[in-house]
């Protein structure tokens, strides 16, 4: 008889609600972060290879929908029921800032640097002209290039139907704001050196692409169902869609719909695989994370172990692992070439002489002390019953 191979997790704790909402991190110096938004109130940060808790971001009075890093992880933001979006110090866990909205926030997004090329040709031109004309003055236009190149934005959107862009080095300043969104705000993505925007809409269909210079909508990526999740390649090239029972690939350049897949079941999120482009992930409401290839569609894997439907997922920076967030309060992180068992092993009465002894090497490991336990806070390898 063939046996059955059983995918196994990291299952990261702590969340007392739904997770609904991941983010990664670009990889840093110190690694790669996974921030986490529930409806309990209260971002979670953990360390995105192992999943192991770093820290929670306390201040919220109502769920969080969406949160966030910077490009460097030291920024953090979340968006809330309470009506508020919140910027915080992902060092030290200290809240920087609270931006006041007048109804539910649903998304927030940093942008990546706010210097685009034209900023930089200016500057560059007038540093040229001084090197010839006032050195005095090149230390003042290599500094307005440094602050320029630390500039970030915040992007908001939710109930209210507005796009608010708050300078983050201007915090008691009035945002930008666009407006006249054909329904309250479910997603929104930075696009094309933070020159447009993107959002989708929790009771309206399609995808919305803002000219920022124009502040209006300038193409509309249609769908037949409300998108519940719109994420932008880390290269640029496509912006991945799910829509009721769809996930679509649009080229993020020309806007055209270069692959639409159906799925299983209706799906809540997708995710590109970011290094190879070769395959993508889904997960919705059958509770599992499905794997498919890019080109065909195919499902090359099926991933389970949630106790309720699936509301986020997110490939890691890298593209080595994948998260999953799920209306039972869990995220678990999949490996893309899985650790498996086989599950006549897992769930046998007498253990092989292989498992006996991994299972000996786990109990030594326990009694000297090198197995972490967190209050359910870091990230425990799933157990055989949950797989």
């Amino acid at each position: 008889m063939e046996k059955k191979k059983v995918t196994v997790p990291l299952v990261c704790h702590g969340h007392s609600r739904p997770v609904v909402d991941l983010f990664y991190s670009p990889i840093t110096p110190d690694g790669f972060f996974l921030i986490s938004a529930s409806k309990d109130s209260s971002p979670m940060l953990r360390n995105g290879e192992t999943g192991d808790w770093i820290g929670t971001f306390e201040g919220h009075k109502g769920a969080i929908w969406s949160s966030c890093l910077d490009t460097k992880a030291l920024r953090a933001a979340s968006a809330s029921a309470d009506f508020s979006a919140k910027l915080w110090d992902a060092l030290t866990g200290d809240e920087l800032h609270s931006f006041e909205h007048k109804h539910i926030v649903r998304a927030c997004a940093f942008s990546d640097v706010g210097l685009n090329c034209l900023s930089i040709g200016i500057l560059l031109l007038n540093l040229s002209y001084n090197l010839s004309h006032r050195p005095a003055s090149n230390a003042c236009h290599l500094s307005k290039l440094f602050y320029l190149q630390d500039t970030h934005f915040l992007l908001t959107g939710g109930i209210e139907k507005i796009l608010r862009i708050f300078d983050l080095n201007r915090l008691d300043e009035q945002p930008r704001q666009v407006d006249n969104s054909p329904g309250s705000i479910r997603t929104v993505a930075w696009l094309h050196s933070d020159q447009m925007i993107l959002s989708s809409c929790t009771d309206t269909n399609g995808v919305r692409l803002w000219d920022l210079r124009s502040g209006k909508i300038v193409q509309t990526l249609e769908t037949k169902s409300p998108v519940t999740s719109a994420e932008v390649s880390q290269d640029g090239r496509y912006i991945t869609t799910a829509d009721g029972s769809t996930v679509k690939f649009w080229d993020a350049n020309h806007f055209g719909l270069v692959k639409s897949y159906d799925m299983p079941c209706n799906v809540e999120s997708a995710s590109l695989e970011p290094k190879h482009g070769n395959k993508f992930i889904a997960g919705g409401e059958d509770m599992w994370v499905h794997v498919f290839d890019f080109h065909t569609g195919e499902e090359l894997g099926c991933n389970k172990g949630h106790h309720g439907p699936v509301h986020c997922v997110r490939f890691s920076p890298g593209g080595g692992s994948f998260a999953s967030g799920s209306e039972d309060g869990t995220i678990r992180i999949w490996q893309t070439s899985p650790v498996t068992h086989d599950e006549s092993d897992l769930l046998g009465s007498e253990p092989s002489g292989k498992v006996k002894a991994v299972a000996d090497e786990v109990a030594r490991k326990i009694e000297s002390g090198l197995h972490i336990g967190g209050e359910g806070k870091t990230g425990d390898t799933d157990k055989a019953t949950d797989a």
